[in-house]
């Protein structure tokens, strides 16, 4: 039996807003789940909206300094070409055979997505296509930002009444860039949700919060602690699956 696969999808967004400083993805919010899949052998390809190199956050970078899986993954001739060499997701777009090997797709944070996946009609298109097909739908941080516009082929939203999480409204202000957003995270997966749904997050900001919901196929994470647990619920998505 072949290994399972998962296609992780990165931002190809690198300013943040009009501020002059760069953005792109979150460096632990890609390489904890990374660890998790891998030691789970679980097959990786990584696509992007414009394919080629995504890039990550320098800041990132930095606030993970002294975390040792995330410079492992950073530095490694290993894993570098994920980031540096990812697909157009116009390869997966409309294209059954090519989404077929995989069990989930998953969205690392960072704040780009909230630049370009939370609009890219490719993306929206590629996970409504994963989810008719059964499969899981996986986010962390700022990465649910891809699912907050997402209609399924009857015309509701994918995640009307549903259970999720998300970077909050709080994580943001403590950041400070709630002004500089094209939206408010939280809010905008409230309105997604809508009275029969909720939006959850941990007692405190920052702390680890991972929801788990239709029966174990969308799973969504609050921040960057939330990462591992999110990795870790896919694996076990994955194996429910097979």
């Amino acid at each position: 039996m072949s290994a399972p696969k998962v296609l992780v999808v990165l931002t190809s967004h690198d300013k943040l807003g009009n501020t002059g400083k760069p953005t792109g993805w979150y460096l632990s919010e890609f390489s904890h789940p990374y660890d998790v899949l891998n030691s789970a052998s679980v097959s990786l390809t990584v696509a992007s909206p414009r394919g080629g190199l995504a890039p990550v956050d320098p800041s990132s970078i930095e606030a993970a300094k002294d975390d040792q899986v995330s410079q492992n993954f950073i530095k490694s001739e290993t894993t570098k070409p994920l980031f540096e060499q990812t697909r157009p997701l116009s390869e997966f777009v409309g294209n059954p055979s090519a989404i077929a090997p995989y069990s989930a797709i998953f969205f690392p944070g960072g704040h780009g997505p909230m630049y370009d996946l939370a609009t890219s009609s490719e993306s929206q298109q590629l996970i409504r296509e994963f989810w008719d097909a059964g499969k899981t739908v996986a986010a962390v941080c700022h990465g649910p930002a891809a699912l907050v516009n997402v209609k399924l082929s009857d015309g509701s939203h994918l995640l009307k009444g549903r259970k999720v999480t998300g970077f909050t409204n709080d994580e943001e202000d403590q950041v400070g860039l709630t002004k500089v957003m094209p939206f408010l995270l939280e809010d905008k997966l409230k309105e997604a949700v809508g009275t029969e749904g909720a939006f959850e997050k941990a007692e405190q900001p920052w702390a680890e919060k991972v929801v788990v919901d239709a029966g174990g196929r969308l799973i969504t994470g609050q921040n960057p602690a939330s990462a591992k647990g999110v990795g870790e619920a896919i694996v076990k998505s994955i194996k429910a699956q097979n």
